[in-house]
């Protein structure tokens, strides 16, 4: 309840974005390869920026 206010960060929302990617990649990857494909490379795109934040902090 009391942290019904806080903003999320933005590693953060970075994370939950590239869970969501590689849960997505996971389920394509017995049906659509190429498409598996794309979510995989968006996903690594996320952890380059969760990367990158997290060594400037």
């Amino acid at each position: 309840m009391f942290g019904l206010f806080k903003k999320t960060s933005e590693l953060d929302k970075l994370q939950k974005q590239y869970e969501k990617l590689m849960a997505d990649w996971h389920k394509l990857s017995t049906t659509n390869r190429a498409e598996s494909d794309k979510k995989y490379a968006e996903a690594e795109k996320v952890l380059a920026k969760i990367d990158e934040l997290k060594a400037k902090s």
